[in-house]
């Protein structure tokens, strides 16, 4: 039989006609082709190593030559560590280099952990401005001043300053004794009475004792004692929303959530606060608290600029210091939040060490209460004035020890608004959140002798005092706090208050002196026993 040759060497798939086994009789192409043999699974599978490689090369990219783990959990990073935080892993980062990283979700973190670094960062801000956290800026609202840049920033600070000079100050500290009087027999009576003298933990306590005092000293007596008591308690889920330190998002029945819920009604109350305010010192009321100041000096700027406006000659006398715009009820009370948001843990915190501190150092205890006698010329119920804080060189070197041995605050997150040439090798990304550290600078050895011992004296017969650039507590820099004097004399007030009207006891336990980190940083067990001083019958 004779055989049959194709005489054509084209291959028989060249054929527009030619089908592919196994498709059916349409012609397809090449691509549907390819994705036939591909199923969702193996899709998502390749999406997934996609989004992982990119997230690691993304980090790697961003770190450079700093220090920091060589690779990042994807996408979520150490979330985990962010929501117990502990404080010898802080340590760890901070001893890992002037400069560390870290990639928490979305976010890139740079550390600056020494001191000259951390300055720096507080100096720069045309490259950086102050952000918290995510949540904490959600929470205060953007639109807060403490967010604020450049002119919008100082049109409110230029206002803000007045409020906590020494003449201020002065007109504060009645509601504030007046409040420490009230809560420390409160104190007594629910560690005698309530609890039969048995040691218990009191930093709950204190918290609600310091948000009182902030209460009355920002918004005096236009909030109910059960308006601050509601503020207290619901304070704590604001708080606590801080503890998710970079989720992106603010989920339903979440602590952010609840923290958000907390702050809008805070927000609310110090609204009508403001509102009631307006009227009474349009009315000629007395200055007894921040709000009153405030509002008191925009209503002053407002009289001056409308006699201008109709041509009036106006003493040079009466123009005030600054001319201030009026702020809306709103915009008074997110800054009052952020009063009370900057002091409420941080003052929390200091006052929970204090009364453990001295505690465990009767000896100290001792001079605080003979130093706070003497100022008040024997009569431990004598109202105290600027004039004694001012003359009570033992009882603040006590309260600056304090602060330095065990600062409330940290480190303070700043937002990289452009690339920042931290270092001669290395660059902060733009939006990257860059944080400079505290407690490293308060933990100098070079600076503060055996700096994990808790001594008064080294800020009076010492040097710590000359070493201002180290003095790191209430920030440096355009941001500075504010409120520093104010805070520094609110507890001078309090632990020379309580060492006239109060003693108490420390339950010492091993983790006393651990530290807890809750956006400030508190002793893992705080448990006391306070009795009232008469009932010691003590000589005075």
């Amino acid at each position: 039989m004779a055989t049959v040759l194709n005489g054509s060497f084209a291959s028989p798939a060249a054929s527009a006609n030619y089908v592919i086994p196994g498709l059916g009789s349409k012609g397809v192409g090449f691509s549907t082709y390819f994705l036939s043999g591909l199923n969702a699974w193996s899709l998502l599978a390749t999406l997934l190593v996609s989004l992982v490689a990119y997230d690691q090369i993304s980090y790697l990219w961003q770190k450079g030559s700093i220090a920091g783990p060589r690779w990042k959990i994807p996408f979520v990073g150490p979330f985990f560590d962010s929501i117990n935080p502990k404080m010898d892993k802080y340590k760890a980062q901070w001893a890992s280099g002037e400069l560390s990283c870290v990639s928490v979700f979305h976010k890139f973190v740079v550390i600056a952990s020494t001191r000259d670094m951390a300055r720096k960062v507080f100096n720069s801000p045309s490259f950086v401005r102050p952000c918290v956290v995510d949540v904490a800026i959600k929470l205060l609202r953007p639109e807060s001043w403490v967010f604020l840049d450049g002119k919008a920033h100082i049109d409110y600070r230029k206002g803000l300053n007045s409020l906590f000079t020494r003449q201020a100050l002065e007109i504060y500290l009645p509601g504030q004794e007046e409040v420490y009087e009230r809560y420390f027999d409160k104190f007594v009576e629910l560690s005698q009475k309530t609890h039969r003298g048995k040691p218990l933990p009191y930093m709950p306590m204190f918290r609600e004792l310091m948000c009182a005092v902030s209460c009355r000293t920002f918004v005096g007596h236009y909030m109910s004692d059960s308006a601050v008591k509601k503020v207290a308690d619901d304070y704590y889920k604001i708080t606590a929303a801080l503890d998710l330190v970079n989720f992106p998002w603010i989920l339903p029945f979440t602590r952010p959530w609840y923290g958000k819920k907390a702050a809008d009604m805070v927000i609310d109350v110090f609204a009508q606060c403001a509102a009631k305010a307006k009227v009474r010192m349009a009315a000629g009321g007395e200055i007894t608290c921040i709000m009153d100041g405030w509002i008191k000096s925009m209503q002053d700027s407002e009289k001056y600029r409308q006699k201008i406006a109709k041509g009036l000659t106006v003493d040079p006398s009466e123009k005030p210091p600054h001319i201030l715009r009026v702020f809306s009820d709103f915009e008074i009370s997110l800054t009052i939040l952020t009063f009370l948001f900057a002091s409420q843990d941080a003052t929390s915190s200091a006052s929970t060490w204090l009364f453990q501190l001295m505690a465990d150092r009767p000896e100290i205890l001792d001079k605080v209460r003979e130093e706070n006698l003497s100022v008040r010329d024997g009569d431990r119920d004598a109202r105290l004035t600027m004039d004694m804080l001012e003359n009570m060189p033992y009882t603040r070197a006590v309260v600056k020890e304090t602060l330095r041995y065990r600062p409330p605050v940290i480190m303070v997150p700043y937002l990289v608004k452009k690339s920042f040439p931290v270092s001669d090798t290395y660059t902060a990304p733009k939006g990257s959140m860059l944080i400079p550290c505290c407690y490293p600078a308060l933990h100098d050895p070079e600076v503060y002798p055996e700096p994990d011992s808790y001594d008064p004296d080294r800020w009076i017969t010492g040097t710590a005092e000359a070493a201002s650039k180290n003095w790191l507590v209430f920030g440096t820099g355009p941001h500075y706090c504010l409120g520093q004097t104010y805070a520094t004399m609110n507890l001078m007030a309090m632990i020379g208050k309580a060492s006239l009207q109060l003693n108490w006891d420390h339950h010492v336990t091993p983790l006393s002196e651990e530290i807890k980190v809750f956006a400030t940083i508190f002793p893992q067990v705080s448990v006391l026993c306070l009795v009232c001083l008469a009932m010691l019958k003590l000589p005075f």
